[in-house]
């Protein structure tokens, strides 16, 4: 019984997450109201298919599956319709305008001003005269837009001219070469081999983590029992 119950309890934990990718990124970054009912049921069915030795398997994978396949329609159905959206997800409330508390907003949503405080504290502000709007989000996220006067300068604000930064490609990982990422640069395994070995290295190996980024700059992080300790270079193409 012990060995059933080990098999039985790895294959629900892969059934259940492939529900979840199946379901999507969405799922696990932003849970709504609906959302977070649909896992809170799937990890019951799972665990009650756990228990019950004597269930068979597909007792337990029919209505999970049946949430998952109720949840991508109602996904869709919302994508079409803002007001079945609404239903579903409810709709961002302002909860600070022109620096001011919105007090028929906050105990409509029954959300206190101390919790307001804290969020704004995770976003940096401190002062809420500081803040044009704050807008609670159907997630429970709070966004900040500042004052005018209270932003960050940027460049823009300076006028002053900006290159445009991409993200920074990894190519190895744990000693494994990300080839594909590789071909997507138009640069191969000997080019990454000589690379290495200016910085010392032997092969990629004996490298932790290394990236490519949009300048052309190599970034290579060594692993600890070749050479002790982590190691970052800087080499344009």
């Amino acid at each position: 019984m012990e060995l059933a119950l080990f098999y039985r309890t790895i294959f629900l934990y892969l059934a259940v997450l492939t529900a979840t990718r199946i379901m999507g990124k969405r799922e696990v970054g932003q849970l709504s109201a609906f959302d977070l009912v649909v896992a809170i049921m799937i990890a019951d069915l799972a665990a009650m298919s756990m228990e019950q030795i004597d269930l068979p398997l597909y007792l337990g994978l029919i209505p999970i599956f049946t949430l998952v396949a109720m949840e991508i329609i109602l996904s869709w159905l919302t994508l079409k319709s803002h007001s079945l959206r609404g239903i579903v997800d409810g709709f961002p409330s302002i909860v600070i305008a022109n620096g001011k508390i919105k007090e028929k907003e906050l105990r409509r949503q029954r959300y206190n001003v101390s919790d307001l405080l804290g969020q704004l504290r995770e976003k940096d502000v401190a002062n809420i005269a500081d803040v044009q709007y704050a807008v609670l989000e159907t997630s429970g996220e709070l966004s900040v837009m500042l004052k005018a006067d209270k932003r960050p300068v940027t460049p823009a604000d300076l006028s002053l001219p900006v290159q445009h930064e991409g993200l920074p490609t990894p190519i190895i990982f744990d000693g494994c070469v990300h080839r594909q990422n590789l071909a997507q640069l138009n640069l191969d395994e000997n080019w990454l081999k000589a690379e290495l070995e200016k910085y010392g290295v032997a092969g990629p190996q004996d490298v932790l983590f290394a990236s490519l980024d949009w300048q052309g700059n190599l970034y290579v992080s060594e692993k600890e029992h070749c050479c002790g300790r982590g190691r970052k270079q800087d080499e344009s193409m």
